[in-house]
């Protein structure tokens, strides 16, 4: 379970930052990424943050990661305080994000022997989930390349089998289908509704609404930082009076912006 409640992630901008901003009246000093957002991810649910860019969401994903520090608020994972114990945390997570940089001179099969190891993942075992890892994701003719060889998506695949290689309860991922083919985007959801089966956390970030409708049990909508609805798809389409995701999102980011899209 993942348990969200007040957090707030604000960051001190440089000077360099505020001379970028046009209007001297908008300038502040002080940037505020995510505001007072909770909510809670119950074991064998998938739960979406969706929003547009710069929304907040992979900022709110890294303070449940351990990689940001809150400003405020609490973050608890499977009952263990992220600020108080992010070792015990990051032990009980597989984190996928965009900014996951493998070393392009290993090879897909050494990559994930490198992070079974930091895991402590019995050396069997680790070949074990290798296999079965690479076999799903078609990553096994690749798996003796280096991985500066590889294309975006394989590395992409490469990144998720890694994140996934110490078979943790709680699955994070940041936007898990960007940069990926339909087919190989369709087998990232296929997998992530096959985790969510046998009874892991998940939380994914998205601002694709076909994927958040097609994949999420309960769905977070946040803009400019703060939680703007909150449900499942057919609770937010009927308080939307709508028939789709997409125009509820819409309705929703009109009602947050006075009528105004």
């Amino acid at each position: 379970m993942i348990e969200v409640s007040g957090l707030k992630k604000s960051y001190k901008l440089s000077k360099r930052q505020l001379a970028m901003i046009a209007d001297r009246q908008a300038r502040q000093k002080v940037k505020i990424a995510v505001s007072d957002l909770s909510f809670t991810v119950r074991p064998g649910t998938i739960f979406g943050l969706l929003g547009p860019n710069g929304a907040g969401k992979t900022t709110t994903l890294r303070c449940i990661s351990t990689l940001l520090k809150p400003t405020d608020g609490k973050v608890l994972v499977m009952g263990i305080d992220a600020e108080e114990s992010p070792e015990k945390v990051r032990a009980s997570i597989a984190f996928l994000t965009n900014d996951l940089k493998l070393d392009k001179h290993f090879t897909p099969l050494d990559t994930l022997r490198f992070f079974a190891d930091l895991h402590r993942v019995p050396k069997a075992l680790a070949e074990e989930r290798a296999d079965v890892l690479f076999e799903y994701f078609d990553i096994t003719p690749f798996k003796d390349k280096k991985i500066g060889e590889l294309s975006q998506g394989m590395m992409q695949k490469v990144a998720i089998a890694v994140s996934l290689i110490h078979d943790p309860p709680v699955v994070i991922f940041d936007e898990p289908t960007n940069g990926l083919d339909i087919i190989t985007a369709r087998k990232v959801t296929d997998y992530l509704k096959m985790l969510r089966d046998q009874g892991k956390t998940i939380i994914i970030s998205t601002h694709i609404m076909t994927v958040a409708e097609k994949l999420c049990d309960e769905i977070a909508v946040i803009l400019n930082g703060s939680l703007a609805a909150a449900g499942t798809v057919a609770s937010l389409l009927e308080q939307t009076g709508q028939k789709d995701l997409d125009d509820a999102f819409f309705e929703i980011y009109r009602a947050e912006n006075g009528g105004v899209s």
